[in-house]
């Protein structure tokens, strides 16, 4: 139940004390003695409670405000404005108007008779008082989330906000149709698809699962693999014809190479594996690069030069013959396509459910000839 302010009776703005409650403002909360407004039990006060100083007061008076004033709503709204580097980020963000998210933010400010967010020279940051609703808000919204899935567990329903991160690529060929197909056999399920050259980083808050290919790195989180997928050196057969000879690793530096940026990794440095025991890394200086690997892909098609690119990518071109796969007795480290989720996250119904479905439309691996896995 939200209690409006209209609920709670109203008097002056100064700090005041009876005895059993506190006035701060227009709003009266409960107390658990007298004292004055420097925290100070006055000397005839034999009630029992204790407050230590003014700052503690205000904090007990912000906390039950937000109870009473705020919904789970603006509590959402505010933890998306307050990450965002601007009142106009946060609008885009939202999906609305600037001047909405401008007017929702001054009414919840009217609303808890503070100030939020400091809007300086276009850059917002939080006052301590915003600094305490902030994390009051993300604490309400996991209490909130935890709730829903409990009860869904009980009901033995998917229901939820589903946020996923995923490659730019990949992301628009295999995850979009899969979170599709998701979404219409879930009626209670709403996603949101985050394309971005780091999914990983998206972790935490702002997605449930990112979608990770690449090299793992020291990842602490729980990664799950959904499907196998290696690399190929490759190039198109129009760049092969007026290009220099490519018979070893060490011919590559006098070659055009192409790289996507992508995972904040050293796209530089390319590095080669030859059974059983033999392994090679090429340092190559890129005559191009782009932080979108569809955009790579279509520059070596269109021959302007060599590649490292994921099966998923250019198995098809491959086997078409529009890119011919070079050096092929020399192996690139593997790039297995896996999902990262945060510890709680992990346990979630609806993101299992979603990792199940998304494994199964990968099954058997779409760029792999027959489907296997790989020994």
């Amino acid at each position: 139940m939200i209690v409006q302010a209209s609920d709670v009776p109203i008097h002056s703005r100064s700090v005041q004390h009876q005895r059993g409650r506190l006035q701060i403002g227009q709003n009266w909360v409960l107390d658990h003695g007298s004292r004055n407004c420097h925290g100070r039990r006055p000397k005839n006060d034999t009630s029992v409670g204790s407050f230590t100083s003014f700052h503690n007061l205000r904090e007990m008076h912000l906390g039950l405000t937000l109870a009473l004033m705020l919904n789970s709503d603006d509590l959402a709204f505010f933890s998306v404005i307050s990450s965002a580097s601007s009142l106009a980020e946060g609008a885009r963000q939202l999906n609305v108007t600037p001047p909405a998210v401008t007017q929702r933010l001054k009414a919840m400010e009217a609303r808890l008779g503070v100030r939020l967010l400091e809007r300086s020279s276009g850059r917002l940051s939080l006052t301590d008082e915003g600094e305490l609703v902030l994390t009051r808000a993300l604490m309400v919204a996991e209490t909130l989330e935890t709730l829903g899935e409990e009860l869904s567990e009980r009901r033995q329903t998917i229901r939820g906000h589903l946020r996923v991160a995923a490659p730019y690529g990949f992301g628009r060929r295999h995850v979009a149709p899969a979170l599709d197909s998701f979404a219409r056999a879930h009626a209670d399920i709403t996603a949101m698809l985050d394309l971005s050259d780091a999914p990983a980083a998206r972790l935490g808050h702002d997605c449930d699962i990112a979608i990770h290919i690449g090299e793992r790195g020291q990842m602490s989180s729980i990664v799950t693999t959904l499907a196998p997928n290696g690399r190929i050196l490759c190039a198109s057969p129009a760049y092969l014809a007026n290009a220099p000879g490519l018979a070893v690793l060490g011919d590559l530096v006098r070659h055009r190479c192409l790289v996507v940026q992508e995972n904040h990794e050293d796209v530089t440095m390319w590095r080669f594996h030859k059974p059983p025991n033999e392994s090679s890394i090429i340092r190559i200086r890129p005559a191009l690069s782009a932080n979108d690997g569809s955009v790579i892909r279509d520059w070596a098609l269109q021959g302007q030069g060599i590649i490292l690119r994921s099966q998923w990518d250019v198995a098809d071109d491959v086997a078409n013959g529009r890119l011919v796969h070079l050096l092929p007795d020399w192996e690139c480290p593997r790039a297995d396509v896996v999902a990262i989720l945060g510890e709680r996250n992990g346990r979630s119904r609806r993101v299992g459910a979603f990792l199940n479905h998304l494994r199964r439309a990968l099954t058997p691996t779409p760029w792999l000839p027959t489907g296997p896995w790989p020994d």
